[in-house]
């Protein structure tokens, strides 16, 4: 699916969109440039889920978690320098407890997906435009 938003709301709308169709386990990951709106499309997971805490990048603690009805666990892979780091912080762990990750430079951890991973991928068509690739199971 290819969604065009014109405008940040627009982007956590469809955020939004996703969060309220996800069940506990799924994993999304966000592929996008510095500045695309991945935080911005994780701030729309989160109320999709009944999450209404203030949804912030991880990008220095690596994870930060939501607790909710299905918590949600907020990765930033832009600091990975390899999927080892990842298992080390207890990626295996996260995807045990049932929540929805979410997983910003999801490009850095390919093969640490699971097979049924929902991708986004954010480009910027210039100002507030955004260009959002849903797809399940394959990376674009």
């Amino acid at each position: 699916m290819i969604v065009t938003t014109n405008s940040e709301t627009e982007t956590v709308l469809e955020g939004e969109r996703l969060g309220g169709s996800l069940v506990p386990g799924a994993v999304v990951a966000l592929e996008g440039g510095l500045g695309a709106g991945k935080t911005a499309f994780v701030r729309g997971l989160a109320a999709g889920l009944g999450i209404d805490n203030a949804i912030t990048s991880p990008t220095f603690n690596i994870v930060n978690e939501y607790p909710g009805n299905i918590p949600l666990f907020h990765f930033d892979m832009y600091r990975i320098e390899s999927e080892d780091e990842l298992f080390d912080v207890g990626w295996d762990d996260y995807l045990d407890r049932k929540g929805v990750c979410a997983v910003e430079w999801s490009e850095k951890i390919p093969t640490a997906l699971p097979q049924d991973t929902i991708f986004v991928k954010i480009d910027s068509l210039g100002g507030n435009k955004r260009r959002l690739e849903i797809s399940l199971g394959v990376s674009s």
